[in-house]
């Protein structure tokens, strides 16, 4: 097997997942044990220190398949939702795995260790993680840990969102995050999953991931007529959500924020740093 993406690829120079048997050599080949991430998000960094860069965030109630631990408390891996491989401490994660019935449906929300406000938040819950929830007691959803959040601020699973740009509005001002995931903050392509994820749409972690697989391709003129909202607009590098016909919402560098701005500033503005002229913008096919 050659020429694969190690970033959604679990292989390392001393073992493999066993499913990559047979398509990579490898010393030893590993099944990988599911586990839950219990913590409010998880780093997944690419090397096993606390400053290595960060590729990603797994959300509360992420699976992550474990191939590995060392004694310095870190675990190698690969997220089941979007197949990214890195390293993340093991301590966020636990074997209690449990189907999930409810997810966040708020910027962010508490998780109280009983049904009162009044105890201090054993964690910060972002927008799209996921719980069990096997109780109800007075305003709060108890999880099957016997943990407690505010019922009205999750949704069953199956309930989706109608429009992923308005999810996507709610995050302006958020601070931009390299590698973030959460409503504190987040990056350009971190921005466009989460949203396509509360509409129940998947879509893969970095921006020419996605560029690849969501949407289809549209012509679109010089002056960039005829967009809409929902349109997603690509460098190399960079994606940004079209608000309606003419702005632009994106996290980015520039501002530090996720912000709505007129797409021909952004443009304009874009084309003289490193990420270059637009490659291309895509369209969310009907049924997506």
């Amino acid at each position: 097997m050659t020429g694969f993406d190690p970033r959604v690829t679990p292989v390392r120079p001393d073992l493999a997942a066993s499913s990559l048997r047979g398509k990579i050599d490898a010393p030893r080949y590993v099944e990988g044990i599911r586990k839950i991430i219990f913590d409010g998000a998880a780093d997944v960094r690419r090397h096993p220190v606390p400053d290595a860069p960060l590729d990603t965030e797994a959300l509360y109630g992420e699976i992550f398949i474990e191939y590995d631990h060392d004694d310095e408390g870190w675990s190698w891996g690969q997220l089941e939702r979007d197949s990214y491989v890195g390293y993340m401490p093991s301590k966020a994660l636990t074997l209690d795995v449990a189907k999930p019935t409810h997810r966040v449906a708020v910027q962010r929300t508490f998780l109280y260790g009983g049904p009162s406000i009044k105890l201090p938040p054993m964690a910060v819950l972002s927008i799209g993680s996921r719980v069990t929830i096997t109780a109800h007691k007075d305003r709060f959803a108890q999880t099957h840990r016997g943990h407690s959040i505010i019922a009205d601020h999750l949704s069953p699973i199956e309930q989706i969102e109608s429009d992923f740009v308005a999810v996507a509005e709610r995050f302006i001002g958020v601070p931009y995050y390299w590698g973030g995931k959460t409503s504190l903050g987040l990056d350009c392509s971190g921005l466009v999953q989460v949203a396509l994820d509360a509409a129940g749409l998947w879509a893969p972690r970095d921006t020419d991931m996605q560029e690849k697989a969501v949407g289809v391709p549209l012509d679109v003129a010089a002056d960039y007529a005829g967009l809409q909202r929902g349109d997603l607009v690509f460098w190399k590098g960079h994606v940004g959500i079209m608000q309606d016909a003419t702005r632009l919402l994106h996290a980015n560098g520039h501002h530090m924020l996720v912000v709505s701005e007129p797409l021909l500033e952004a443009v304009h503005r874009i084309a003289q740093k490193d990420a270059g002229p637009v490659t291309s913008i895509k369209r969310l096919a009907s049924g997506q």
